[in-house]
């Protein structure tokens, strides 16, 4: 059976300490459900964090990076998937990854979110931003979930796989 790839998003740079601290315990919580991380792999922000929190837990981490070289990667990245490809990569990130989760709020991270659920994916907000909250939810309410911290997101996750496996045996 194919592993649960969750992909973790959100700001880099411009990421605040609540980000950067929901980030690494997500990444902790992921690797204890033996879930695999899928972040950019960058070694700023959320998905620097992320990759931190899920290496902390022992867990498998993938980054999609923008570039042709690891210049930049996580050292908390395990598998960094090389795509030069810049923000377009974050077409990558989105498909390749079950369930999407929006820790922060970005302009990178708003066009993941939107390609997300353009292409059905699952996203969680984790986020205290109400006005992108409210926006992604109106595009796309069957899709679109929120939750005010890690526990309640990782709950969320859980629920979203759950009635995905169910869609998929029940279409067999």
């Amino acid at each position: 059976m194919r592993k649960t790839i969750i992909g973790v998003m959100g700001p880099g740079d411009l990421a605040t300490e609540t980000d950067i601290n929901n980030a690494y315990e997500l990444g902790k919580l992921i690797a204890q459900e033996e879930w695999i991380l899928l972040t950019g792999g960058r070694n700023v922000g959320v998905m620097h964090a992320a990759n931190k929190g899920a290496k902390k837990a022992g867990g498998l981490t993938i980054g999609i990076l923008p570039s042709n070289n690891t210049k930049n990667v996580s050292d908390a990245v395990d598998i960094a998937i090389l795509t030069d490809m810049g923000n377009a990569r974050n077409n990558i990130n989105v498909l390749s990854s079950n369930v999407i989760i929006a820790c922060g709020m970005g302009l990178g991270t708003v066009s993941e979110i939107a390609l997300a659920l353009k292409n059905k994916k699952p996203v969680i907000l984790l986020s205290e931003d109400k006005k992108s909250q409210q926006l992604f939810y109106n595009l796309s309410p069957n899709l679109t979930f929120m939750a005010v911290d890690t526990e309640q997101t990782i709950n969320l996750i859980k629920e979203i796989i759950n009635n995905l496996n169910i869609a998929i045996r029940n279409d067999l």
